[in-house]
């Protein structure tokens, strides 16, 4: 007697698998990418930070604010910059000054680790919860505070130089570029490595500041924007395209700031990167893409150099995937329209 066995079953992925993988165009893409979003951070206030801030004191609110902003960012696939400026700090030993009849507020600096004796003059705006026409001052050594009754605004030292015109020099050095999406949270809470390299490298000669930013990226192909396309609605295939942007642009500015040894970036990192990045070019048929880096409504802190890029408020990016690798060439900034500022 013959027993017939079932046969067996092919496996079928289900709808969640087949979802959660992007759906290619098979026309070529460019990308235009641009800064949607950009902010400032003190990276060596949240590295220093111990202990819980007291909430109770508008200090300890605005640290811990930071902090919550900077865990925030681990769920997102943002940008980073550490950036690294000159050491600043603020004269808690010096004349704090007010102009006649006026909201000019002079305030006493120490720069650099030789503590050089400069100054800042601000003017003032009365917030709209204030029941003083001048707020009390009070300075310490990285924060200043303005109590006007009503309410307390609290600044950091670099908060002051980036919100308020001034004459300082004190450029803005990009050291390091990485990604803030970590589900160890390691840069809020300031145990990401490549930081420690970072201040280890620069030392108390400088102050270590975190640039974050969001980017927007503009597919021109004949098939229209993959993102755009209905099943890579799904989340997982949406998180998918956007890692292989965020990927590419972040293999780009790594170039670009870092040259084409980054020294904080180890051996098996770069190797990885640079099978990641054919793979993304293969799988999206990317021909070029640009990076118009350029930052938005950051004050005076918007320009940007490293040791490889001079300064300027904006970088205009042309880049492409050869060799394994991000080739990156500066192009020429388009010409200003008349009647608007350079």
């Amino acid at each position: 007697m013959t027993t017939l066995q079932p046969a067996a079953q092919t496996p079928q992925p289900n709808a969640d698998s087949l979802l959660s993988l992007p759906q290619r165009t098979a026309a070529p893409q460019s990308w235009m990418v641009r800064v949607s979003d950009a902010k400032y951070y003190w990276y060596d206030l949240a590295a220093g930070i111990a202990d819980k801030p007291d909430i109770r004191d508008p200090i300890g609110r605005y640290m811990r604010r930071m902090q919550f902003e900077l865990d925030a960012t681990a769920e997102q696939r943002h940008l980073f910059f550490a950036v690294t400026r000159p050491r600043v700090r603020f004269d808690v030993a010096g004349m704090v000054q007010w102009g006649f009849f006026s909201l000019k507020l002079t305030l006493p600096l120490l720069l650099g680790v030789e503590q050089a004796k400069d100054h800042i003059t601000v003017e003032l705006k009365v917030p709209f919860a204030a029941t003083m026409k001048k707020p009390s001052v009070t300075l310490t050594e990285h924060f200043i505070s303005l109590n006007w009754g009503g309410l307390v605004e609290v600044f950091s030292v670099h908060d002051l130089l980036q919100t308020y015109a001034h004459t300082l020099k004190l450029p803005s050095k990009v050291a390091y570029v990485g990604q803030t999406r970590d589900p160890d949270g390691r840069l809020g809470k300031g145990r990401l490595p490549a930081m420690h390299k970072v201040r280890a490298q620069f030392g108390d000669d400088y102050d270590t500041l975190l640039l974050v930013l969001g980017t927007t990226v503009e597919v021109s192909c004949a098939e229209g924007d993959p993102a755009d396309h209905e099943l890579n609605a799904h989340p997982q295939a949406a998180d998918a395209l956007h890692a292989e942007r965020s990927d590419m642009i972040e293999a780009a500015l790594i170039r670009y700031f870092e040259g084409s040894n980054p020294r904080l970036h180890g051996t098996e990192e770069r190797q990885q990167r640079s099978e990641r990045v054919v793979a993304v070019q293969a799988a999206n048929h990317l021909v070029q893409y640009t990076i118009d880096l350029e930052l938005p409504e950051i004050g005076y802190y918007n320009h940007l150099c490293s040791e490889f890029v001079s300064s300027a408020r904006r970088h205009l990016l042309s880049c492409f995937i050869a060799d394994g690798q991000a080739q990156v060439a500066p192009m020429p900034l388009p010409a200003a329209a008349k009647g608007n500022k350079a």
